[in-house]
């Protein structure tokens, strides 16, 4: 089994967290020197504190996609589990994990469902594949079981399998991408369902930002909340390269970093640390990682990040709602644009039932950018009531396109993928 670290490390003194991260870290060092044929020629001796990994270069995407065996640290012998990731800015990557990294795993979801309130008594509907490569289906599984849940594992999709198993099995709590939840409302209210008198009465969220940089709901976040107010509502922030999640407390004030798996920072474009009222790029270094261990990982995520106390009591750093991808910013007509703030646009127009947002390449060489929308309501006065909201809150109006529902459905979950995509980049 992995080292646990001190109980509950999350609750101790910010000092006792940085010593037990320190000493994390100083581990990890000695195994990539002798074991990572990527990082083994870097300075790694030079490395005493956490503040000196700003010494060391960053690890990027590219690194992964190019050198990818040479990240692995044990011989194929050890390797248990193979994931990849799901290829939203290039070729997937290819993780190879060993015994100790699913213990590592296990622990880490145990840590978030904790976190999000649950407890051994909860049974827990899994509303995630946990097939075709996936790793957080196979964490979230093996969280539940580390914490003595109950698991349903239906999948995703299938409102009729999901509410029959609610009503069946009643799990308490839900893991799912938040908008299957109004598909599930939908479901729920043509059927006679009484949902909001059913056993779920949390969901964990992934995939989809809830909320917004100051942690109120966004629009998907504030539609669910009020036609399922019952409903409490986590979100939860991972990727498979840090194998870790970063989830929110019952006080939704951002995702807690858990200390005994993780060391964040927070970067601007040459590399530098932010301030906490700057957005930087999460960058990460893993800690008890045993097959594919990272070094100051470049996620290409961007947020704001806090360091106060949280009213939970836990002294970690927390990170705010993700604001994009650094590969997926926009400028568009001289505005810088993320993807979620505009799917927060097109959320919030009940006349649109699906979309998708294509960037490209225009005859000048800027990005473009066109919001492809399925309605039943297509026309000018459409077309014109969707430009103008996006001016009155990005101050420029994308190209608008009407679609079929079924052509957007296609473009959203194109062969071999994981997860909806509402993001097109043609650049």
């Amino acid at each position: 089994m992995i080292d646990n670290g001190p109980y509950n490390l999350s609750f101790r003194s910010k000092d006792e967290i940085r010593e037990y991260q320190e000493k994390a870290l100083q581990k990890m060092l000695s195994f990539l020197s002798e074991h990572s044929p990527f990082y083994r020629n870097f300075p790694l001796s030079d490395i005493r504190t956490i503040d000196d990994l700003q010494h060391l270069p960053v690890t990027t995407k590219l690194d992964l996609q190019q050198h990818n065996k040479d990240f692995l640290c044990v011989s194929e012998e050890k390797i248990i589990d193979y994931v990849t990731t799901s290829g939203t800015l290039g070729d997937p990557v290819t993780f190879a994990l060993t015994s100790h990294d699913l213990d590592r795993l296990a622990f880490n979801e145990k840590l978030s469902f904790t976190t999000a309130g649950c407890k051994s008594s909860d049974i827990i509907q899994l509303m995630t594949t946990i097939d075709r490569r996936f790793m957080a289906g196979l964490a979230y599984f093996m969280g539940a079981r580390e914490l003595g849940c109950g698991v349903v594992r239906v999948g995703n999709g299938i409102p009729e399998l999901q509410w029959d198993s609610i009503k069946r099995i009643k799990p308490t709590v839900c893991i799912v991408v938040p908008s299957f939840l109004l598909k599930l409302i939908d479901f729920a209210a043509a059927n006679g369902i009484d949902y909001e008198n059913s056993s779920l009465k949390r969901a964990i969220c992934i995939g989809e930002v809830l909320r917004n940089s100051d942690f109120s709901l966004g629009t998907l976040g504030s539609l669910i909340a009020k036609k399922w107010p019952s409903l409490k509502l986590y979100s939860t922030y991972a990727s498979t390269e840090m194998q870790t999640s970063i989830t929110e407390c019952e006080h939704s004030c951002g995702g807690h970093v858990p200390p005994e798996l993780l060391i964040v920072e927070f970067l601007d474009e040459d590399g530098f640390p932010v301030p906490e009222n700057e957005a930087g790029e999460v960058t990460i270094t893993t800690l008890g990682v045993e097959g594919m261990p990272l070094l100051r990982f470049r996620t290409g995520d961007i947020c704001y990040h806090h360091n106060e106390k949280c009213a939970c009591g836990r002294n970690t750093v927390r990170l705010s709602p993700i604001l994009g991808r650094k590969g997926e910013m926009i400028k568009y007509k001289g505005t810088t644009l993320y993807p979620p703030a505009l799917y927060d646009i097109l959320d919030n127009i009940p006349e649109i039932s699906n979309y998708i947002v294509e960037v490209y390449t225009n005859e000048i060489g800027m990005d473009g950018v066109i919001v492809r929308v399925s309605s039943r309501q297509q026309g000018e006065i459409l077309e014109k009531k969707i430009k103008d909201l996006f001016r009155s809150k990005v101050r420029v109006a994308p190209e608008v396109v009407f679609e079929h529902s079924e052509v957007i459905a296609r473009m959203q979950m194109p062969v071999m993928a994981r997860k909806i995509c509402k993001f097109v980049d043609l650049r």
